[in-house]
């Protein structure tokens, strides 16, 4: 029980983009409650990912977890491939 376990982010989205080498564009997508109305809205955000095998392709469904930073934009690296798009 010694062992440090670090708190990475886990992100589930969808390909949307190839951003050059190594580089795919993420849509990741939550729902919230809307604070006033009280209905459930949804919510998007892209976050750049780094695919070093670039493996991946438009219309992917993958898993990316948090990494240091490795540009300006980009801090997750992908984990795993969830379902291969059309």
């Amino acid at each position: 029980m010694n062992e440090k376990q670090s708190h990475k982010r886990i992100i589930q989205g969808k390909v949307v983009s190839k951003a050059g080498d190594k580089s795919v564009v993420i849509l990741v997508e939550r729902k919230v409650v809307h604070p006033k109305y009280r209905k459930i809205v949804k919510r998007f955000k892209k976050y750049t990912i780094h695919d070093q095998d670039n493996a991946l392709k438009v219309g992917d469904i993958v898993t990316a977890i948090e990494c240091k930073p490795i540009s300006k934009a980009k801090a997750f690296n992908l984990k795993e491939i969830i379902l291969v798009g059309v």
